[in-house]
């Protein structure tokens, strides 16, 4: 476990694979930690630097008192590059990592080779449902989240054919931090970055699932109409692809970058 220390917040942070190579950060989505993305630092790391981190407020990293902002998330990762001495990388993000990727290409462009946004949206969700849910989770915690949970991020194939990945998954949501969980969703609440997508000049890659029903098809196509350089590709999973469709995410990026 390695911590950083960046302002306000302890960043737990991995890399794995040589530092002299090109450099891949992975963002997780809300309730998970960088343990995520597993599938994806074992493929990369034989031809990429690449750095997982826990989000504020998740895994390993410490819980600052909120609520958080996009900008504060999205710092986060420029200070995690400068302390790793990185100044260009590649970025991918899922969800809430995915609205982070795109405050990211806005705000600094000339810190990314290339954005990879997956399963998310430049407005994810409305703004009340997610002041509700931080409402929820500060009275009840994380509990009434995890129990249904997985039938928002998986499809029932998966969810029936694979009962450990979603037991270690709900339970790591439960276990986490309810203050860091809600922080994060008055994050997200406010998070809008619609009439900016326009500015972004870094290739970008928008993977969404085509049986996600949290950011949709529909939220995908409003970002490739508005981002100059992006391409996106449908998969067949929901919301968390990347674990859903290891292989076909896998390459995707793969090829992209």
């Amino acid at each position: 476990m390695l911590i950083f220390q960046s302002k306000d917040v302890n960043i737990n942070y991995q890399t794995f694979g040589d530092p002299n190579s090109p450099a891949l950060v992975f963002s997780n989505s809300l309730g998970t930690n960088y343990g995520m993305w597993q599938k994806q630092f074992n493929y990369f790391k034989d031809r990429f630097f690449v750095i997982c981190y826990d989000t504020r407020g998740h895994g390993s990293s410490s819980t600052p008192t909120g609520p958080y902002t996009l900008p504060q998330l999205g710092e986060d990762v420029i200070a995690l590059l400068d302390h790793l001495k990185i100044e260009k990388a590649a970025f991918c993000g899922i969800s809430m990592g995915g609205i982070t990727g795109q405050w990211l290409a806005i705000h600094y462009p000339e810190r990314f080779s290339h954005v990879i946004i997956a399963n998310s949206a430049a407005k994810i969700g409305q703004e009340q449902a997610w002041l509700d849910r931080a409402k929820l989770v500060r009275e009840q915690g994380l509990e009434p989240i995890a129990a249904t949970a997985a039938s928002r991020w998986f499809t029932d194939l998966f969810i029936q054919s694979h009962p450990t990945v979603i037991n270690n998954l709900c339970n790591d949501l439960s276990a986490g931090s309810a203050a860091g969980y809600a922080n994060c969703c008055e994050a997200l609440a406010k998070a809008d970055v619609r009439a900016e997508l326009k500015h972004i000049s870094i290739p970008t890659l928008i993977i969404v699932g085509i049986q996600d029903q949290v950011t949709t098809v529909g939220d995908a196509k409003l970002m490739l109409l508005n981002i100059p350089d992006a391409q996106l590709v449908e998969i067949n999973a929901s919301h968390i692809s990347n674990i859903e469709r290891e292989n076909d995410f896998n390459k995707l990026i793969d090829q992209f970058i």
